[in-house]
């Protein structure tokens, strides 16, 4: 399994490294890195999540030719992660990027085992005191979902929107409330109709899940799965509308295309590269839960293209929340209410990214569905 790994399978992407120049043992987390590797959770043409940090990954080979680009796709979030993670190292890699939300856990095993190698995790949240090498990293994709909810209140004929997605975990259920209320600021009777497939790339569930949505009369729908093409076809199929997510899936709904929200990872995996290449990781940003978004303008989660039925009142609606979100406000500026009627955020609160994340544990009023237990 480690051979096929990071070996002779493919996925070991780079071109050969430079001749490393030594570090010595007390070279600073990431410093002396012949190679950087990348794991996935998916496929890395998934035409979503996997292949968006693929994508980044491509970048930083390009822009680093004397660093070796190790990947592996495909890794489950278990112990396997671990040993692949130890096998880059033992590659040259002294710098892990792990990409999935539940390679937390792997991640900081590999990192306490060798504190001279940085690895970030992308999405999840360290809880504790987070250590001199590690760190994880994310855009607020909630932002531009939000601004896609508003493409989606404008577009709908029903008042029911779909959300197909995966876990029930603070990303999520941030991004559902955060489309919801979109649509709400320009249509009250928007309601966002929720099924989730518990597997991050499952296409015969999500297509379980989009014949059921839109035979209860959605017709606009949208997810948060790592593959995207399954429910952006079904969608299509059905003549119905189809918000994108992770990746411009644009073509495989040439009519339906509303818009959507994707990755751009270069500008990030590069800056973490760079930072630990310096030796400068420890007590950077990185090496913290960093979150970029709209108000510093550094968001890698970033609004996809529009599609043919998108009118220009309904893009200047959106330009309008995006200036405001990226000055004084929020998607979750308060008033803010749970689908139980309990108050979130007041009226005129504007909450930081900490508090929104902290607070993504409920749908807010407006969201049709039950949060699965246990």
């Amino acid at each position: 399994m480690l051979a096929a790994a990071c070996g002779s399978n493919g996925n070991d992407t780079g071109t050969p490294a430079a001749a490393d120049g030594g570090s010595s043992s007390d070279a600073a987390p990431g410093q002396g890195s012949t190679a950087v590797g990348f794991i996935f959770v998916g496929p890395k043409d998934d035409v979503g999540y996997n292949q968006a940090a693929y994508d980044g990954a491509m970048a930083v080979k390009k822009d680093f030719p004397d660093l070796k680009v190790l990947t592996q796709e495909n890794v489950p979030e278990t112990d396997e992660a671990s040993r692949i993670m130890e096998t880059m190292i033992a590659k040259g890699a002294k710098i892990i990027f792990a990409t999935s939300y539940g390679h937390l856990d792997p991640a900081m095993k590999v990192a306490a085992a060798h504190p001279d190698v940085v690895v970030v995790q992308q999405g999840n949240f360290i809880k504790d005191t987070v250590p001199a090498n590690t760190g994880t990293y994310f855009g607020t994709v909630y932002e531009p979902v939000y601004l896609a909810g508003i493409a989606a209140g404008k577009a709908t004929k029903t008042n029911k929107l779909g959300y197909v997605y995966a876990f029930p975990i603070p990303q999520t259920i941030a991004n559902i409330d955060a489309f919801e209320l979109g649509a709400q600021s320009v249509n009250p009777k928007a309601e966002t109709y929720v099924v989730n497939t518990s597997n991050w790339c499952d296409p015969a569930k999500q297509a379980e899940a989009a014949k059921s949505l839109l035979a209860q009369g959605v017709d606009v729908l949208t997810q948060h799965q790592d593959c995207t093409g399954t429910i952006t076809k079904a969608a299509e199929a059905a003549g119905a509308m189809v918000v994108g997510y992770h990746a411009d899936a644009s073509s495989l709904a040439p009519k339906g295309w509303v818009t959507g929200s994707e990755w751009d990872w270069k500008a990030m995996f590069e800056d973490i590269v760079k930072t630990a290449l310096d030796g400068k990781f420890t007590g950077s940003k990185y090496n913290a839960n960093f979150r970029s978004g709209l108000k510093d303008g550094l968001n890698p989660f970033v609004q996809s293209k529009y599609g043919p039925s998108v009118t220009q009142a309904t893009k200047d609606l959106i330009a309008k929340a995006a200036t405001d979100i990226a000055g004084p406000g929020s998607p979750f500026k308060g008033p803010v209410v749970a689908q139980d009627g309990a108050q979130l955020f007041p009226a005129g609160k504007v909450p930081t990214y900490a508090e929104i994340e902290a607070a993504a544990t409920v749908f807010v009023k407006g969201v049709v569905g039950e949060i699965p237990k246990g």
